[in-house]
Parts: C-alpha cells; sequence; structure tokens
C-alpha cells in the first residue's frame, strides 16, 4: 500500500487532523528518517542506506521508529523512543498535561488521541525533535539488537 492510498482510506472527517499530524512531523523529525509505508501505517524509518542491518526481527524492513495510524476510535502515535527511553517517556508525560485538558491515553509506545478530541500538535513535534538517527541507532543496539 502506498502512503497515499493509506491517506485516502482514511475517513473524510479524520483526514485533516491526520494529514496534519504528518505534516507536523515532516517539519520536525530529525534529518536521516524516511517516510514509508511501514507494516501497514504511515512510518518514520531509519533506512538501509544508513543502517544496513534493518531491523532484527526482519532484516530486510528497515529500521522501524515511528509510526502513525488512523484506527477506528482514534489517531495513534506509536513512538520507540517513548518505549526505549524512560526520560523521554517521563519528559512526554509531564509535558502533555500542559498542551491538553484531555487525559493522556497511551500503552507503552502508543499514544492514542480519540477522533474528535484535539490533537496537541506542538507537543508531538516536540516530540519528533527528541531522537536523532543516530540516537535512535545507538539505542536500539544497545537494548533490542540480538547479539
Amino acid at each position: 500500500m502506498s502512503i497515499q492510498t493509506y491517506i485516502d482510506s482514511i475517513p473524510a472527517a479524520y483526514q485533516a487532523d491526520f494529514k496534519q499530524l504528518m505534516q507536523v512531523i515532516q517539519s520536525n523529525i530529525p534529518s536521516g528518517f524516511e517516510e514509508t509505508e511501514s507494516y501497514g501505517m504511515i512510518g518514520y524509518v531509519v533506512p538501509h542506506s544508513i543502517y544496513p542491518d534493518g531491523y532484527h526481527c526482519t532484516p530486510k524492513l528497515p529500521l522501524p521508529f515511528l509510526n502513525i495510524a488512523c484506527q477506528k476510535n482514534f489517531i495513534a502515535v506509536y513512538h520507540m523512543g517513548i518505549y526505549s527511553d524512560e526520560k523521554l517517556l517521563n519528559w512526554f508525560m509531564e509535558e502533555f498535561p500542559k498542551h491538553s485538558s484531555k487525559k493522556l491515553d497511551m500503552g507503552k509506545s502508543c499514544i492514542r488521541f480519540k477522533h474528535g478530541h484535539p490533537i496537541p500538535f506542538d507537543l508531538i513535534g516536540q516530540l519528533a525533535q527528541k531522537m536523532t538517527v543516530q540516537d535512535w541507532i545507538e539505542r536500539y543496539e544497545k537494548m533490542y539488537k540480538r547479539k
């Protein structure tokens, strides 16, 4: 599936928020990450040209970092930095109430924004800036890569 096909499949009522989320990430994510279709979502990955080893579970895939998806009841941001870096997770949890009056709804790496609730785009932009490609590769190799 192409990125445009994915966007076209999103219900019209949610496309504006989703497109704005994509634009915020594109404008803020450090250079080196590549936007692609990843796991049936829009993904921002470390391409094989930078990290030839790829993802340890499936080396033919580039190293995933951040994904966004429009689900039935919410828009989701999946951020591996939050999953792998407690300091970054704590920063995000402390900042969230400053940017949203809604309760934070998240799992280990997934931040969910219910349809109809405002997305704190400025906070997501800040989050996207927090980890460079090199930071992610170093953290990934330290924590996830099988030896």
